[in-house]
């Protein structure tokens, strides 16, 4: 489509989910991206951001960003978390009305969405109604999510920097376990799939070192092998250190966590997971009544949820820092060619494996190839029932930046 074809007026850029420690990279970046194409073009006028997603713009709570200085957009880009606020909410035919009457007082024309799965949903749903409608309406979805279960990407922006948290965190964690054994569990973030706590096993930096056990949510939790896994390891070593996903799930699929935390759910639907310490505090209690001996003492058991804390550590990965960026600055190119209904996806072009020279580039997607739909971990990066395998860490090991080294005394 020539440029010259394209709609005149505002464009609208909102952040959506959970926040990450480079989602502010892809703002910057779609801000960055409309300067050197559709504001020098004069096809978009303004730049407002939506303070808190959709809920912002119907509110009428914008930031005006078009002339924002690029001093200050680098240090936002820096800054961990959602610079605009983030939210939940989703659009049904009501809300749909409201996006509508906002963006056509702003004389909004391109709206961008940065976020995660119900992000993408969100804005595949904004954009179906407004072709509905007739409203000539823009829109690109910039992919963001710790989880790493966008279809259609290699991996997402916000995905290495929480694998690098979690990685290093089980790093500093095994060797507190190595020096005072006993068994330790971890809870890592991840729904539906496992990306997140497989990033722990690059913790290993030695022969023993842990996470000596990794469970994910691809792979049926039973909990009798659970203990039985941990006896072994614990009868070896003296100790046992185990990553475990929040999102773990029985032979029917039903989500452990969700058993033991009832029902709450958020607006899309999804059971809360992350704001309790109930999984870790009942698996431990489970070891403690079964690896206790008739008539001895319980093993030392504990127990930590990472959390939040995983989202917006501000220690970003290198990559996922620069690819933030990238994908925010192609989601403006994109809309400048005159794409619509689109996500912007990330492919790896190098060939993965030990000696890999990582090559990564944006390209997109239709929105309706990941919208509402997860990427799960592959088969082949998972090994037996409580491990990941080397093609895994072949993969995720050039997206993480350096990890410190680690010494002991013989």
């Amino acid at each position: 489509m020539a440029q010259a074809d394209l709609p005149k007026g505002t464009a609208v850029i909102g952040q959506s989910g959970g926040p990450t420690a480079v989602i502010n990279q892809s703002l910057v970046g779609v801000v960055e991206g409309l300067r050197g194409g559709l504001q020098r073009s004069g096809h978009v006028t303004k730049v407002l951001g939506m303070r808190n997603g959709v809920r912002g713009l119907t509110d009428g709570r914008m930031t005006d960003l078009t002339n924002i200085d690029q001093a200050m957009l680098d240090r936002v880009s820096h800054t961990p978390s959602a610079a605009l606020g983030s939210t939940r909410d989703k659009p049904d035919a009501s809300y749909c009305g409201r996006i509508f009457e906002s963006c056509r007082e702003l004389d909004a024309r391109y709206f961008f969405y940065i976020g995660g799965n119900d992000s993408s949903d969100t804005c595949r749903i904004v954009s179906e109604a407004a072709r509905a409608a007739g409203y000539d309406l823009r829109c690109v979805h910039v992919p963001k999510t710790v989880d790493n279960d966008l279809m259609g990407n290699d991996h997402t922006p916000g995905y290495a920097s929480a694998a690098r948290f979690v990685a290093l965190a089980h790093m500093a964690d095994g060797m507190d376990n190595a020096a005072l054994p006993g068994i330790k569990i971890n809870i890592v973030m991840g729904r539906h799939a496992g990306f997140l706590t497989a990033a722990a096993a690059a913790a290993r930096h030695e022969e023993h070192a842990g996470p000596h056990l990794v469970y994910v949510p691809e792979v049926p939790f039973i909990t009798d092998r659970f203990v039985q896994d941990v006896a072994s390891v614990y009868d070896k070593l003296g100790r046992c250190h185990i990553a475990v996903s929040e999102g773990i799930q029985d032979k029917d699929g039903v989500a452990i966590g969700a058993l033991l935390m009832g029902e709450e759910k958020d607006a899309h639907g999804n059971v809360q997971l992350s704001g309790s310490g109930a999984l870790g505090d009942q698996l431990a209690n489970l070891l403690k009544a079964k690896l206790t001996p008739a008539g001895g003492k319980p093993p030392r058991v504990r127990a930590d949820t990472l959390g939040y804390l995983q989202r917006c550590y501000p220690d970003a990965s290198p990559v996922d820092a620069r690819e933030a960026r990238m994908v925010g600055v192609h989601a403006a190119q994109l809309a400048a060619e005159g794409k619509a209904g689109v996500s912007v996806n990330l492919v790896r072009k190098s060939t993965i494996g030990p000696n890999e020279a990582y090559e990564c580039v944006a390209e997109h997607q239709p929105l309706e190839a990941v919208a509402a739909k997860t990427r799960h971990l592959p088969e082949s990066y998972i090994k037996g029932h409580s491990d990941v395998s080397q093609a895994f860490l072949d993969y995720v090991t050039p997206l993480l930046g350096a990890l410190p080294p680690f010494e002991l005394l013989e």
